[in-house]
Order: C-alpha cells, then structure tokens, then sequence
C-alpha cells in the first residue's frame, strides 16, 4: 500500500486563516490588556493615610484642661469615596508641653467623652474610664488610648495622621 504524501505547501485559504488568527489575537491583546488593567487596577492599588494635620493654634486651647478637636478626610478606595471623621482630645500640661489622645476607645472602638465630674474619659458603650493622660482607669480596655505623634510650628499644632 502506498502512502499518501503531503505537499509541505499551505493553500492560500490555510494561509489566510492562519495570518488572520495571529493578527486578530494581536489586536485583541492591544484592545483588551488596557481595558483589564483599568478595571483590575484600582483595586489594587494601597490606600495609606500619611499625612500632618493642623489642629489650629496652640493659644487655643487650656493649659490643664483636654478640647476636643475634629475633623474629617476623604479616603478613595477604587471608585468608592468615603470621608471618615476623627477626632482628638488635646491636652497641654504647659506653655509648650501637650498630649494629643485619640477619642476612639481601644476596646470597641466607640467614641469617648471627657466628663468634668469624674475627670476622665468615658466610653459610653460599656463604661470603660480613661484618666487625664489616657491611662485605663476602669473597663475593659486592653490599654490606654492611642497618643498622636504631634510638633509646633509657628504656634500651631500638627499631628501626624497615619491609616492603613
């Protein structure tokens, strides 16, 4: 039985197929690789707050006694936008020296109020106590309230604000 030989030749139909399956895909991957990174990248992207945020003039607030300062920041997250607010309690123990605590609880995270009768911070979600200087005094808190890394420049106060 003899065999059948094949032509090493395409014809022009294969040909044509082949030449417009490599170019199609090429076009494809031109057209499709951008559109996929546009939609994939945003949610890949890290969103870190890093930033000093001024809480207006030192003169501003009492020696001896905490102010609450808040205010608020946008975060970006893909195409979601959501503004958190924040605040602060500012403690200035003299002329230049201050504390500046948090007013999240760190225990559920709720926020805390200064309370003149009892001179200390109180979370009203379980009636957890924080002194003057953000040590637990009573609660379940697992430690003191969280302390802002802060400096003067030209009278007014600034903190460092860092988020993950």
């Amino acid at each position: 039985m003899a065999k059948k030989s094949s032509s090493p030749n395409l014809s022009r139909r294969d040909f044509t197929k082949i030449v417009m399956s490599f170019l199609g895909s090429i076009m494809g991957a031109m057209v499709g690789v951008p559109i996929i990174g546009y939609v994939i990248s945003p949610a890949l992207k890290a969103t870190e707050i890093d930033d000093w945020v001024s809480l207006g003039a030192l003169d501003s607030y009492p020696i001896g006694s905490p102010k609450l300062f808040s205010f608020t920041r946008t975060k970006v997250n893909g195409w979601e936008q959501t503004t958190n607010s924040y605040g602060v309690f500012v403690v200035r123990k003299s002329e230049s020296a201050l504390n500046v605590y948090s007013n999240v609880c760190t225990h559920l995270s709720c926020r805390v109020n200064w309370n003149e009768e009892v001179a200390a911070y109180t979370c009203p979600c379980h009636d957890a106590q924080f002194g003057l200087n953000g040590e637990v005094l009573y609660g379940p808190p697992p430690r003191p309230m969280d302390e802002y890394e802060y400096t003067i420049e030209d009278g007014n106060i600034l903190i460092h604000l860092t988020e993950a």
